[in-house]
């Protein structure tokens, strides 16, 4: 059985209500509903036990509940992780740790959580509502013709509830931008064709699969296929290569950040967004050399923070803010950088 936006169930049994609650929270982290939380006498009334995909049990002494083992093993088909470890304090490194413990665990039995956004809640986010109308563009940034190659690139990575954000994100911005998007969301390959439709809907940024020599215009969100790995050849345009993306997710947010930077170099930014994991931590180091600018959605406003919250660690992030603001500030950005390239016009004149 699986949970309202068609996210796995698990059920968590714990003696302890703190327990309880840190592993519910964890799990909605990782992409996960929770169907039955409690104590082990409350799920020992249970004649037919609630219909989950996994259990997990954490106890301060299992001699102290012998019969909700038994209990368990009797009852259910489904795996059961006996013995997990208790949760510390949110934020230590111990609980870092603790969590990349579980997720490795639950990766078992689901295979890759940062791909849990599903075919469900992507045609939820489509049923969303849109802005009644797109923010202006300010007076000192001229509209950009959308046939013409971007001068700038901006990388857009996400993973576990990035296509929410991104929606956001795009939401707020104006149309005529002098910019281009490269999307690089971790996602099941076959939800590529359900995402491009709900984010597609966007009249003024043109969501579209990458295709072999295209060159990114301004106005393009260019979603990179998971099968393989993109590059950029020396005129500015899109090549597949033959070989998967490294790691373990495709497309490698990591590897996506090296190859457009390797050609764009200072002219390339990046923005992460929600996600599991630390993809894009080894990269936007690298990047920010050449004098891009990282920023990342910030934690409190993303469905799971671990990815922007690694790139945010590593020292190289000029910006957070939730997805809305984050736009408003790629407008300002722009508008400053027009406001400067006229004033350096007029001086030279």
């Amino acid at each position: 059985m699986s949970g309202p936006a068609g996210r796995p169930l698990v059920g968590i049994v714990s003696d302890t209500v703190l327990q309880r609650h840190r592993l519910q929270e964890a799990a909605g982290k990782f992409g996960l509903d929770s169907g039955f939380s409690g104590d082990p006498d409350r799920l020992l009334s249970y004649r037919a036990l609630p219909d989950v995909q996994l259990w997990l049990v954490t106890l301060e002494d299992e001699a102290d509940h012998p019969a909700l083992f038994d209990h368990l093993l009797e009852n259910t088909d489904v795996p059961i992780l006996f013995g997990i470890d208790p949760a510390p304090k949110p934020g230590s490194v111990d609980y870092s740790r603790w969590e990349r413990r579980l997720q490795t665990k639950l990766e078992q039995q689901f295979g890759s959580l940062a791909e849990l956004d599903s075919e469900d809640s992507l045609e939820e986010l489509a049923a969303s509502p849109m802005l009644p109308a797109s923010p202006d563009l300010p007076y000192w940034i001229t509209p950009a013709a959308s046939n013409r190659p971007a001068e700038y690139i901006w990388i857009l990575g996400a993973s576990l509830g990035g296509p929410a954000a991104v929606k956001t994100f795009l939401d707020n911005l104006p149309a005529g931008l002098p910019v281009g998007f490269i999307y690089a969301q971790h996602i099941d390959g076959n939800f590529t064709d359900v995402l491009t439709r709900v984010l597609g809907r966007h009249a003024h940024y043109r969501l579209q699969r990458a295709e072999q020599g295209k060159k990114v215009c301004n106005g393009d969100v260019v979603l990179l296929p998971v099968e393989r790995e993109w590059a950029i050849d020396d005129e500015g345009a899109l090549i597949e290569k033959t070989t998967p993306w490294p790691g373990p997710y495709g497309p490698s947010i990591d590897q996506v950040l090296l190859n457009v930077g390797d050609h764009y170099g200072a002219r390339c930014h990046a923005i992460l967004f929600s996600g599991m994991g630390n993809d894009g931590a080894i990269a936007a180091p690298l990047l920010r050399a050449y004098g891009s600018k990282i920023w990342v959605q910030s934690s409190d406003s993303c469905g799971n923070s671990s990815m922007p919250d690694s790139v945010a660690e590593t020292g190289c992030v000029s910006f957070t803010g939730p997805p809305d603001q984050l736009a408003r500030e790629l407008v300002k950005t722009i508008e400053e950088s027009c406001l400067l390239k006229g004033k350096q016009q007029r001086d030279s004149a």
